[in-house]
């Protein structure tokens, strides 16, 4: 790793494999993606609940909650820090911004991963380049790509938190599916249609896939 600030990578003792043995499956990073209304974070948490109750580890990493802390925004972070660091670190939703966001996520979600965790991402994450990156980032088969595969139409009737309302009538910019782009994974692992399933029946999708991909484990009884 070539850098210029003399920073070296330290292995550690406890290995990612004696990790697994201990959790009794593999870790990976399941990214869900989609627009907002799509059912991603609602997938995520019910997903994240089955996994426990079958005695996995999971962890949800969801938008709304990253923007309060880790990706907080300048209004969040101004108060604590101050105008100048607020301006430099603070994450708003322009390009370049989303960028930052999905990159502090997926490096967030590597580090679950390589300690044997299920890393649960639900993020609208609407850039190919940006979801590619972060799979890059992790080894081949580790980044399991589930669009939630909403229309457009369904998700502004759903509307949960009003913001379709808003970015229609102007008071939201840079607003994905209305006036910036989403664009849709073109080769996902898993596609889920949750306008006509309910969210367990989606979340047992995704432990089917999970089972059959040997991350987990076969379920008795299922």
């Amino acid at each position: 790793m070539a850098n210029d600030t003399n920073v070296t990578w330290h292995e550690h003792q406890v290995t990612r494999e004696a990790r697994e043995r201990l959790n009794g499956h593999k870790g990976c990073v399941i990214w869900f993606t989609g627009l907002s209304g799509s059912g991603k974070s609602t997938v995520a948490n019910t997903l994240d609940h089955l996994l426990w109750g079958y005695g996995f580890h999971s962890a949800v990493l969801d938008g709304d909650n990253v923007r309060h802390a880790l990706n907080a925004g300048p209004g969040i972070l101004r108060d604590a820090h101050g105008d100048d660091f607020a301006q430099r670190f603070g994450l708003g939703f322009t390009a370049v911004d989303r960028e930052e966001n999905i990159r502090r996520i997926g490096a967030v979600a590597g580090l679950f991963c390589q300690a044997g965790v299920i890393a649960l991402t639900a993020f609208i994450s609407p850039y190919r380049i940006d979801r590619e990156r972060v799979r890059r980032t992790v080894p081949d088969g580790e980044f399991i790509e589930v669009f939630v595969d909403t229309p457009l139409e369904i998700c502004e009737q759903r509307d949960p938190k009003g913001l379709y309302k808003k970015a229609r009538a102007g008071e939201i910019k840079h607003f994905t599916g209305i006036d910036d782009p989403y664009e849709a994974p073109e080769s996902p692992e898993l596609v889920l249609h949750s306008w006509d399933r309910t969210p367990e029946t989606l979340a047992h999708q995704v432990i089917d896939y999970l089972v059959e991909r040997e991350v987990i484990p076969a379920l008795e009884g299922r």
